[in-house]
């Protein structure tokens, strides 16, 4: 099996991390929207399984950690790659997804001082 590149484990990550997080922070959104009925209990049926989403986005940064300071680069020189600002600009992202991901799976803790 091949290891994932660093935008495949940050994609990865995004949707594991969106899947945790739609039991939680889905019906909030959508109750913040104006949106209502009672299909968005529905919802909450996915709580079982958000450990394993918690699971899957963490393992997911951490692959794409270990792709973008862990493991050496090898690029030819005149590739994409081998510019310095491409390794700050995928770093850059991988921080602000990290951060954005780790937010929202934190909501349920925070979720309860709002209502």
């Amino acid at each position: 099996m091949a290891v994932l590149n660093a935008k495949g484990s940050l994609i990865a990550g995004i949707l594991a991390g969106i899947g945790a997080s739609v039991c939680c922070v889905g019906p909030l959104l959508l109750l913040a929207l104006g949106i209502g009925g009672a299909w968005i209990g529905n919802l909450a049926a996915l709580e079982p399984y958000r450990p394993i989403f918690v699971g899957l986005t963490l393992v997911f940064l951490g692959l794409a950690y270990r792709r973008l300071y862990l493991l050496p680069q090898t690029c030819a020189p005149g590739t994409p790659c081998a510019d310095s600002r491409t390794n700050s600009r995928q770093r850059l992202i991988f921080w602000l997804v990290a951060v954005s991901l780790l937010a929202l799976l934190a909501v349920p803790w925070f979720a309860p001082l709002f209502y």
